[in-house]
């Protein structure tokens, strides 16, 4: 089998949609806050625009409905209320296969780190419980640390220098079109994982450089890696 990630060091790993089966509350939370602000929403202006600040989003579809966005204060305040509803609607549900491709990964010897455009901190603080000892403690980038947020490339830019690698060293692992965007921007690698609604011509469109139809594939293919670097 090719190994697509052979001089790899680390992995930079999205968390929605990667590590939590979580965008169809996100996209729910998402829809009650701009219907309650009277800003027209969908599901899919939700996926297809995932890993922007929240703050971000809010003013493009501000903007794309009414040619213009909202205060500084405003973008705060309704990001504020959908935090809230995330936290009424939101489940802690692990994507099926994320454990076998983070194992796998370890067995490769390759260093992980959490690249999200999230802040919510009820999926964030919970890692460590649904993965133990998946990342190292502080290997994480979330919309707090962040001014840009993707698909800018310097959510990926402040992963690799946590991991301390080059960006031909790393690579990214990701569900969102704008998310391999950033990574591309980035000069990495690219992993797409279809683990949405989203269509694999949006990844296409995006250059990534490999997609996977689903995260149990992707653990397919990395747990034989892993099997052939052990027999070695």
């Amino acid at each position: 089998m090719d190994d697509i990630l052979k001089g790899k060091k680390a992995a930079l790993i999205d968390m929605d949609g990667v590590i939590y089966d979580s965008m169809k509350y996100h996209a729910k939370a998402w829809e009650l806050m701009m219907a309650e602000a009277g800003i027209p929403c969908t599901a899919e202006d939700v996926y297809i625009n995932e890993g922007m600040t929240g703050p971000a989003l809010i003013n493009l579809l501000s903007q794309r409905a009414f040619g213009h966005g909202v205060s500084k204060e405003r973008a705060n305040e309704l990001y504020g209320l959908k935090t809230k509803y995330f936290r009424q609607v939101g489940r802690n549900e692990p994507m099926p296969g994320t454990d076998r491709m983070l194992k796998a990964l370890e067995c490769m010897g390759i260093r992980r780190v959490l690249v999200t455009g999230s802040s919510q901190s009820t999926l964030i603080d919970n890692i460590n419980n649904d993965y133990p000892n998946a990342f190292i403690p502080g290997d994480k980038v979330t919309a707090n640390d962040v001014t840009k947020g993707k698909p800018d490339p310097e959510p990926y830019l402040k992963g690799l220098a946590i991991a301390g690698v080059k960006p031909e060293e790393a690579f990214v692992i990701e569900n969102a079109p704008l998310g391999v965007r950033a990574g591309k921007a980035a000069g990495l690698f690219t992993i797409a994982v279809t683990t949405g609604p989203i269509p694999r011509e949006a990844f296409e469109k995006e250059g990534a450089d490999i997609i996977f139809p689903s995260m149990p594939d992707f653990a397919d293919y990395l747990t034989t890696l892993c099997r052939d670097k052990v027999s070695e």
